[in-house]
């Protein structure tokens, strides 16, 4: 399982990883892209390449997001090496809520979590 992530979401996705080893005996590798253009399209797939699955963790919407070239990248250069569909926990496709809400916006560990046991049982 590789988790692709950057900025903020680092934390949220380091945390995933944790509960998926400690409760699910899952392995995550996660990594922190320093650099969103340029994308490090070798590092990704060397990556994905080697687990076979993929969850992208970012907080911008998912329409149009860098969560999408990441997948384009992936597919290109590495569908054959899924073994399930790439996973995409991102923000929602809305207006950024004020600071009250902006919590139910961003990804969290449990919805990270979510998606890589869907990736794990497909």
């Amino acid at each position: 399982m590789t988790f692709i992530t950057y900025g903020a979401m680092l934390r949220v996705a380091l945390e995933a990883a944790e509960e998926l080893a400690e409760e699910h005996q899952i392995q995550a590798e996660v990594l922190d892209l320093l650099s969103v253009a340029p994308l490090d399209a070798e590092l990704i797939n060397t990556s994905v390449r080697k687990t076979g699955r993929a969850v992208i963790v970012h907080e911008a919407p998912r329409h149009c997001g860098v969560g999408a070239e990441i997948v384009a990248r992936i597919v290109e250069d590495s569908l054959l090496y899924l073994e399930a569909p790439v996973k995409r926990v991102t923000g929602f496709d809305t207006v950024i809520p004020y600071f009250q809400n902006e919590q139910a916006y961003l990804p969290d560990p449990a919805r990270v979590v979510r998606a890589a046991l869907e990736t794990v049982r497909f």
